[in-house]
């Protein structure tokens, strides 16, 4: 999925954090923690998730709808750059 090295590198990266933020979210339920507490770190949980879904998506746009091969005209590349716009704002 990833399309260059760095790009993995950054993907693996989210996740492994997003990772952390779940195994946080069980030792607060495990150590009987304040709601607030689990509240919170579902929330920064999902905000990763929501950020991970957005960088996956803008990389399928950008690799596999628009050509390949540059040949997109500038009106394909202005509605990739507003959908991705879009989406990220969606899912802020």
């Amino acid at each position: 999925m990833a399309h260059t090295q760095e790009e993995k590198k950054r993907l693996l990266n989210r996740v492994r954090r997003i990772m952390g933020q779940v195994a946080a979210i069980e030792r607060t339920l495990d150590q009987e923690g304040e709601c607030a507490e689990v509240l919170h770190n579902i929330s920064a949980c999902r905000g990763a998730m929501d950020a991970l879904m957005a960088e996956v998506i803008e990389g399928h746009i950008r690799f596999h709808i628009l050509a390949a091969d540059d040949s997109a005209t500038d009106e394909q590349t202005r509605a990739a750059d507003d959908l991705v716009s879009a989406l990220r704002a969606y899912l802020k």
